[in-house]
């Protein structure tokens, strides 16, 4: 299989500079890192695909069994470093990207040397001791709500997602992004991210890690961030100053000088 084709996947940046992958959340797609792209491309070979079901990567290759866990998107992280001979890799990883990046890291640990997790959430479903943001019935009321209509859906929420209502076109923005993936694609992926639970993967963490969250998130709250944090050893853990789930649009530069100056620290 073209693993290029199938994800298409871009590179930029200096050909000889340190590596650094940006894998997208749900909904989204590789042109959701455009705005950071630039600053990172000054000191790094930057790397951006899409998730197999999302942006401009091949769907036939697409199946409901591989995608209905994070193994099947983490298996493709590992295939894209496989096909491109990626080593020393730093995975930046938005959303539930950065628990894929957590599984594709404890999976091949050699090929990694950092990971970065911007507003990740290991556990949406709020459990006694820990508040993911979300009660059950939330989840179910949102996951029956995107399938049984999930243009209507789309539309609703993508700007509370998005934050920033003074904004609108981010919110704009990040509906588009939803809209233009599949449905019945979408309807997987988002069962998958919404019903994870990896909090007991975040301990497989071996290197280097920043925790990357804003000041204000519905979906991923601070608990969730400050949780991430305590259950890496070692791990950093930044707040910025940007409200919403998609800091890479909203405060971009912030969010790329953060990621800068973690990766500066650790070359």
């Amino acid at each position: 299989m073209d693993i290029r084709r199938r994800n298409n996947i871009s590179i930029t940046g200096r050909v000889d500079g340190p590596v650094v992958l940006l894998a997208h959340g749900f909904g989204c797609d590789q042109n959701m890192w455009r705005l950071v792209v630039p600053t990172l491309a000054k000191k790094y070979r930057v790397v951006l695909f899409d998730y197999v079901g999302s942006g401009g990567a091949d769907s036939s290759a697409w199946s409901e069994q591989r995608y209905s866990s994070l193994e099947g998107y983490a298996s493709d992280v590992l295939e894209v470093c496989e096909e491109l001979d990626l080593q020393d890799v730093a995975f930046v990883g938005h959303s539930v990207s950065a628990m894929v990046g957590v599984l594709a890291v404890a999976k091949a640990p050699q090929r990694f040397s950092s990971l970065v997790m911007v507003a990740p959430s290991p556990r949406y479903i709020d459990e006694d001791g820990y508040r993911g943001g979300f009660s059950a019935d939330d989840i179910d009321e949102l996951l029956e709500s995107l399938e049984s209509n999930y243009l209507g859906w789309s539309a609703a929420m993508a700007p509370v997602i998005m934050g920033n209502p003074e904004r609108p076109e981010l919110g704009e923005e990040l509906t588009t992004s939803f809209c233009a993936t599949d449905p019945a694609m979408a309807r997987v992926f988002a069962r998958t991210t919404f019903l994870s639970d990896s909090r007991d993967d975040l301990k497989k963490v071996t290197v280097p890690t920043l925790v990357l969250e804003c000041s204000q998130d519905v979906i991923a709250p601070r608990e969730v961030g400050a949780y991430v944090h305590q259950a890496i050893p070692g791990s950093r853990l930044i707040t910025l100053e940007a409200t919403g789930q998609c800091p890479q649009l909203s405060a971009p530069q912030a969010t790329a000088a953060a990621v800068t100056e973690f990766l500066g620290d650790r070359r």
